[in-house]
């Protein structure tokens, strides 16, 4: 190892060339940073084009060779099935004893319902008048802190999936490079963030050691589809959340249709989805617990998208915008609750100068709400 580094940098290796990064051992400072990037002596990272394409290699302080490290236990179906079991008894997903029965009891799908507009909850709302419906009551608000010791992370789970709603839900597509093993499941901690180029986050909670099938795939091929579930297969969709080992065909149990016609990726399209993306890995991070320091708890998958597919009836000429009448979106809600779009209202973004009156609108909204 050359005598100029210091233990507390970290060396980038590159195609082309070697990038040197200071790191300061300070928790304050590289606490946002994933296990592997946390300054521990120095660290090899191969990258191709600035990603990652491996985790990092340690390296002895002496010897400028790879230092031994045991291979992480295989996690077999088995173990994996026991931890999706304890987890599920902890988080109690489903409130019920006999859902067929509570469900039995509730009214029919109502197949009447359409999407429609409606005008916004308060049309004749003006600048400066603040909420337009207050609770009955005032109300207090507790403090929840989520790292707290005597706060399980499962409460954080269940509480998190309730409020921040509606989610959208990515049906995740895999295959391997291979060809032998594909995987079809949703995952609502999705998001776009991103339209140029057009990206999306995935998020799963388990690690690259101990990966979801999903993951697994997704980190050895570096590619996917996400398909957007509609009301037409919304029982499919969640049959393919069973937790079936590795090898069963998620395709099998849900019946839906396999499409092998994408152009930039391998893993099918589901057939029946109005709309769906074909996309590469652009990196993957993984988060450290906070409730088990040093067990990684989750990982980040960010995912550009490289095809888009849109059912001709439901795309505008100009291929911009999606009819959610046609598209029917269904969104997560807490526990095994789903939503459905069925009303919307549209407002549009207010100018300055037109809607406000520009400054001397905003001194007048100033001097009715001084400081």
């Amino acid at each position: 190892m050359p005598s100029s580094l210091l233990p507390s940098q970290v060396l980038l290796h590159t195609r082309h060339s070697f990038r040197r990064r200071n790191l300061i051992p300070d928790d304050k400072r590289y606490r946002h940073l994933p296990l592997p990037l946390r300054p521990r002596g120095v660290l090899l990272f191969t990258f191709t084009s600035s990603r990652l394409l491996c985790p990092p290699l340690p390296f002895s302080s002496s010897t400028s060779t790879r230092s031994s490290k045991a291979k992480p236990p295989r996690i077999t179906h088995a173990m994996a099935a026991e931890k999706t079991a304890n987890w599920e008894a902890k988080i109690q997903r489903n409130p019920h004893g006999n859902f067929k029965e509570v469900e039995a009891s509730r009214p029919a799908f109502d197949t009447s319902s359409s999407f429609h507009y409606t005008q916004t909850p308060s049309p004749s709302w003006t600048f400066g008048a603040g909420a337009n419906a207050a609770p009955p009551e005032p109300q207090s608000h507790r403090i929840i802190d989520p790292t707290s010791p005597d706060r399980p992370s499962h409460l954080n789970y269940k509480l998190l999936i309730s409020a921040i709603v509606p989610r959208p839900i990515a049906f995740l597509s895999t295959r391997s490079s291979d060809g032998t093993l594909t995987n079809l499941a949703p995952f609502s901690y999705f998001q776009t963030i991103g339209h140029d180029p057009p990206l999306f986050i995935i998020g799963f909670a388990s690690s690259l050691s101990s990966p979801k099938d999903s993951l697994k795939l997704l980190a050895e091929s570096k590619e996917c589809t996400i398909n957007i579930i509609s009301e037409t297969y919304i029982e499919a969709a969640n049959s393919t959340s069973i937790n079936a080992p590795l090898g069963v065909s998620e395709w099998d149990v849900s019946g839906l249709t396999p499409k092998y016609d994408c152009e930039t990726v391998k893993a099918a399209r589901v057939g029946e989805a109005v709309f769906s993306i074909e996309g590469k890995l652009e990196s993957l991070r993984e988060f450290e617990s906070r409730s088990t320091p040093g067990k990684v708890s989750s990982t980040l998958a960010v995912i550009e998208g490289t095809r888009f597919w849109a059912r001709g009836d439901a795309i505008n000429e100009e291929g911009s915008i999606l009819d959610p009448k046609v598209l029917k979106p269904v969104s997560r809600l807490g526990g095994i609750t789903y939503g459905r779009t069925t009303q919307a209202f549209e407002l549009p973004r207010p100018d300055f100068e037109k809607d406000l009156g520009g400054k001397e609108g905003a001194e007048r909204l100033e001097r009715k709400n001084p400081l």
